[in-house]
């Protein structure tokens, strides 16, 4: 079991859940006053997505990013900041027999313009999906080639930012320690992510399979989605790791509750102190992971 655990915040996420939620956030202003709240609460570091204002949907514009970076530093709290750098692998194969015929969901640049941010901004922390996945029912797909990873894996190292490896599946698990083997990383973060369709299911069986998979001393968060928000947050701290919420997850504090990022956090941090552990502060997670603030 995990003693001494940092829940990440994940805020607002690239799924069409805005429409599902007023409480998501979607302008630059809302999502640095949710990384505040999520703070405030408890949360040790907060994983940052952005929209476009007008329609909420997922965006990369660095002018966005910038925008979240810089309140969020203004504001009278310390939190870790970790963007993702996922966005740009989308791919929404063609109907029926006219795969290459792309869908509007299609999204799909190199690995170095999806770090284009990370490069501008240079947070603590940013992530990388550690290959592709089939995502949901139909056409989409998320797509991370080996050739990509090395590339992403290599800029991320450069610019002197903690990759955290994003691990969808077993696959994923397995190259993240290759691309380690190589001297493309150094000191990774893991996050295990579970229950996106079809990915790695949220179940113990399945987190501790991968948890036993996991390169020998490293720092590594699960999660689950919807309703396995919280039990995979428990699961998580007794098989040694640490926790992820958030609205980008998970939309409901209770059945038909909607919750607010601060409310999931606040609902952890009570979980993960009944179990007799407590939440790292910024700066006790800072040390544990091994960063130096910026």
């Amino acid at each position: 079991m995990n003693h001494d655990v940092i829940i990440t915040c994940a805020l607002t996420g690239a799924g069409d859940t805005a429409a599902k939620s007023h409480l998501v956030p979607v302008t630059p202003k809302q999502i640095a006053a949710a990384a505040v709240e999520a703070a405030q609460a408890g949360a040790t570091v907060v994983h940052c997505h952005v929209r476009d204002p007008q329609t909420g949907r997922f965006s990369r514009d660095v002018a966005l990013y910038r925008e979240v970076m810089e309140r969020i530093r203004e504001a009278d709290v310390d939190v870790i900041v970790n963007l993702t750098a996922g966005m740009g692998g989308d791919l929404e194969i063609g109907p029926g027999e006219a795969p290459m015929a792309f869908g509007a969901g299609t999204d799909l640049i190199g690995p170095l313009e999806r770090l284009a941010h990370v490069e501008a901004l240079l947070p603590e922390i940013c992530t990388l999906d550690c290959g592709t996945l089939n995502f949901g029912d139909g056409n989409s797909i998320y797509v991370s080639t080996p050739a990509q990873l090395r590339a992403g894996a290599r800029r991320i190292s450069e610019l002197g930012v903690k990759a955290e490896l994003e691990i969808f599946d077993t696959g994923h698990l397995w190259f993240a320690k290759q691309m380690i083997k190589e001297g493309l990383l150094h000191d990774p973060l893991f996050q295990l992510c579970l229950g996106i369709p079809w990915g790695a299911p949220a179940d113990t069986a399945t987190m501790k399979a991968m948890v036993d998979n996991l390169p020998a001393g490293v720092t590594w968060a699960g999660f689950g989605i919807g309703r396995m928000q919280m039990p995979m947050a428990a699961q998580a701290v007794l098989l040694g790791g640490n926790v992820r919420v958030g609205l980008e997850d998970n939309l409901y504090l209770d059945r038909g509750v909607l919750a607010s990022n601060g409310q999931l956090v606040e609902r952890a941090v009570q979980i993960i102190s009944r179990l007799g552990a407590r939440v790292l502060t910024p700066a006790e997670g800072r040390a544990k992971m091994n960063l130096q603030r910026r």
